[in-house]
């Protein structure tokens, strides 16, 4: 892993929320089909069940997607938890699509959150990237966002 994008090995937040970003392998525009995001949001929501993980907040690019999500006490570590969820969306992908090889990029992005106006400024922000990509005029219009569990810091 690149020194850059090393994890702590220890969060002092008493209920961290995470805000991840991960990209398509060669950053292939592979996303923001109706099929492929139904993959992804349906892991995500299956993510508190196996992996101990709530997710919340969302937003699909074609090459890449961004969302907020927080450990359960008894959750499996950030990275367990997020190579597995690339490990099953690839594979669903793959067999739904006709496609093989990998959909991910190994690495993926997280910064801790430490209140909730850090989740909110950070929400906008993603939010609009669809309009400043010039995708769409306004952010609203963007088909491939939304809110899977409230998240609260």
């Amino acid at each position: 892993m690149h020194k850059h994008l090393r994890r702590l090995d220890r969060i002092w937040i008493r209920d961290p929320v995470y805000f991840i970003t991960t990209c398509t392998h060669d950053r292939q525009q592979r996303l923001t089909s109706g099929q492929v995001v139904s993959i992804l949001i349906d892991e995500w929501r299956k993510a508190r069940l196996r992996h101990g993980w709530m997710v919340g907040r969302y937003v699909v690019m074609p090459d890449h997607a961004h969302f907020f999500c927080a450990p359960e006490p008894v959750g499996k570590s950030l990275s367990d938890f997020i190579g597995a969820w690339k490990r099953w969306t690839s594979k669903r992908v793959n067999q739904h699509l006709g496609g093989h090889g990998r959909l991910w990029q190994e690495e993926f992005f997280d910064r801790v959150l430490r209140s909730n106006d850090s989740y909110n400024q950070k929400w906008h922000y993603v939010m609009e990237n669809p309009a400043r990509a010039g995708l769409i005029s306004s952010a609203e219009d963007w088909p491939w966002q939304g809110e899977i569990e409230i998240l609260r810091i």
